[in-house]
């Protein structure tokens, strides 16, 4: 994920405004949807610094979940580094127990720490609605980048997202789960999908696609040798 060219400062930039965007998008527009009584409340009558505040209140979450996101997925491309390096062939196998172990999780642990937790459905749902997207996503992953981009795609979009998922979780209430859920898993589907764009990526054909190469540098220096070569003729 990592091989390809530099990340400039303008390319980071430019890719964590996206996500800062869609974070905040996320949040607020989830908010009209699960927390409409909290704008509501002050519009009739119509209160503007109340409702403004609370406005400013999602929006400002949206950015932390998308903060947390980019924590996140930089913190996993690292992990997956140094998991390919440390336990090489089996890394792809320590991927499939971590997220058959997360999946169990957020069912058992969910379930047994709620008092009165009723119905196991409603956690198995959110588990395998996370699941079901996460292979969406990397899929879409695979078929623009290579067949070995599927597993890791599933990993972060399973695991990752879960484990930043866990202070919604933890309440245990539908509405700041969806509230936080929404912003993580559209920056980190953006995130993933982008990626390749900016660093590019070796192809199932071993071409090298969106990378830098030598006929690039050459083009790119011809225009400097051309002025350099006006000045000494003046």
């Amino acid at each position: 994920m990592l091989e390809g060219k530099q990340v400039t400062i303008r390319n980071w930039l430019k890719f964590s405004s996206v996500a800062l965007l869609l974070g905040f998008l996320g949040a607020v527009i989830t908010s009209f949807f699960v927390r409409a009584d909290a704008y509501l409340e002050y519009m009739n009558p119509l209160d503007f610094w109340e409702l403004t505040g609370t406005f400013l209140w999602f929006s400002v979450l949206g950015l932390l979940y998308s903060v947390i996101s980019q924590m996140g997925f930089f913190a996993y491309l690292t992990v997956h580094q140094f998991g390919r390096g440390f336990f090489g062939y089996f890394w792809k196998h320590a991927q499939i127990v971590i997220i058959a172990i997360v999946l169990f999780d957020l069912v058992y642990l969910r379930y047994t720490r709620v008092d009165e937790p009723g119905s196991i459905f409603p956690y198995i749902v959110v588990a395998g609605v996370l699941f079901i997207y996460s292979l969406a996503v990397a899929y879409v992953k695979k078929e623009e980048t290579h067949p070995r981009a599927f597993l890791p795609a599933v990993f972060f979009m399973t695991v990752v997202t879960a484990l930043e998922w866990i202070p919604g979780l933890r309440t245990n209430d539908p509405d700041t789960m969806m509230i936080m859920i929404v912003p993580l898993v559209a920056c980190n589907t953006y995130q993933l999908l982008r990626l390749h764009h900016i660093v590019g990526y070796t192809n199932e054909k071993g071409e090298e696609v969106g990378m830098p190469n030598k006929a690039d540098d050459v083009q790119k220096r011809r225009p400097t040798n051309a002025k350099k070569k006006n000045k000494k003729s003046k």
